[in-house]
């Protein structure tokens, strides 16, 4: 049997509290959503307004022992866009509960969230979200409200911040992830990936301005319409950096997120290198450090690469062999100081052949397998 053991994130060794046990997976159903009453749900149900088997966990963070996962309202009968769940208290079991309430998850109402596409948690217990604003984005797409940023008090719920994007939107736009990271000075800033556009907006969390980073032709080749641009912060002793590449895109490209802040961003632009011949990379999250973890479309194997280091299929490392059923979404440092993977059959859902039991997703810790 080959050696395993968790991968802990720099911030911190476990502590004796906090050690998990190794094959620790946590399911997440459509299933397993607690409403207010029987009674709620019953209606919730009978309206088309709960379908079990069209919700999906797609993203996460975690904030001490809570993990808030998206359920994007990518079909009909999501009853909510954003849930919490206890990971202490789960016992390989997740009740999904919506956060902060149920009066913010109301769709159809602008006060509300209405689709959550992404989510980031900053270093100060803020949790910020990506609100899409439009609806059913598989099926029939309803545009209930503006794209909004909305931010979190993670412990108490409290809404520090509502941010309508409107402004910064083509007629192009199609948002997809946000970063979060803050200036030298304190200042908060978000970086939202706008694939139809070509861009990234840059977005002051504070005064609630921003503008538009329209990135360079060769960033789009090769690319479609409907094609993904990913993002990830690498945070690094010499500034942070931002990565970011366009699904069907042959290249990585960068830009220094000082240069975003500052809006001097006339030749910051980096091409970092080739993506190996042949292959499209999904981007999957970073170790909070300058480790980018990614995976191949298709393939559920997942690697590392140093950003430090050049970019090269050579210095891509495997950390962690899949399944044949489900593929990852999202690698995110979280509880027990641990990277963690939530993982679906996501392929099946988008193409609607997930079946009548729905979607299924699973939780669980990063181990990386040698020999």
């Amino acid at each position: 049997m080959l050696p395993i053991y968790f991968i802990l994130l720099s911030c911190g060794t476990i502590s004796m509290a906090e050690k998990l046990p190794y094959g620790i997976q946590l399911k997440l159903s459509g299933s397993d959503l607690q409403f207010p009453c029987c009674s709620t749900k019953n209606i919730y149900t009978s309206t088309g307004r709960y379908i079990s088997k069209n919700v999906i966990g797609t993203r996460m963070q975690f904030f001490h022992d809570t993990a808030f996962l998206l359920l994007p309202r990518y079909r009909p009968g999501v009853p909510f866009s954003l849930a919490k769940f206890n990971l202490t208290s789960s016992n390989g079991k997740v009740l999904l509960e919506p956060f902060p309430s149920w009066t913010l998850q109301e769709e159809g109402n602008c006060e509300s969230i209405q689709n959550a596409i992404d989510l980031f948690m900053d270093p100060f217990e803020r949790l910020w979200i990506l609100d899409l604003g439009i609806v059913n984005t598989l099926e029939q797409p309803i545009r209930r409200c503006s794209a909004k940023i909305w931010g979190f008090n993670a412990s108490s719920g409290e809404i520090l911040s509502v941010i309508n994007l409107e402004n910064l939107l083509g007629d192009n736009s199609r948002l997809q992830y946000i970063l979060v990271d803050y200036s030298s000075e304190g200042m908060p800033f978000a970086y939202i990936s706008d694939a139809g556009a070509g861009a990234i907006i840059v977005l002051n969390l504070l005064t609630s301005t921003g503008y538009r980073v329209v990135l360079p032709r060769a960033v789009s080749v090769n690319c479609g319409v409907k094609d993904i641009l990913y993002v990830q912060l690498a945070r690094k002793s010499t500034g942070n950096v931002v990565y970011f590449s366009y699904l069907s895109s042959p290249r990585l490209f960068s830009i220094k997120t000082s240069c975003l802040q500052s809006g001097e961003v006339s030749g910051a632009i980096l091409d970092v290198g080739s993506k190996p011949v042949g292959t499209q990379m999904v981007l999957l999250g970073t170790d909070n450090g300058e480790g980018i973890f990614f995976r191949y479309k298709g393939q559920s194997d997942i690697y590392l690469w140093k950003s430090d280091d050049i970019f090269d299929g050579a210095k891509f490392s495997l950390v962690q062999r899949g399944g044949d059923c489900r593929l990852a979404t999202q690698v995110v440092p979280g509880w027990g100081k641990v990277l963690w993977i939530i993982e679906s059959n996501f392929h099946d859902y988008i193409a609607g052949t997930h079946g009548c039991l729905g979607a299924t997703v699973a939780l669980y810790p990063m181990v990386k397998t040698i020999g």
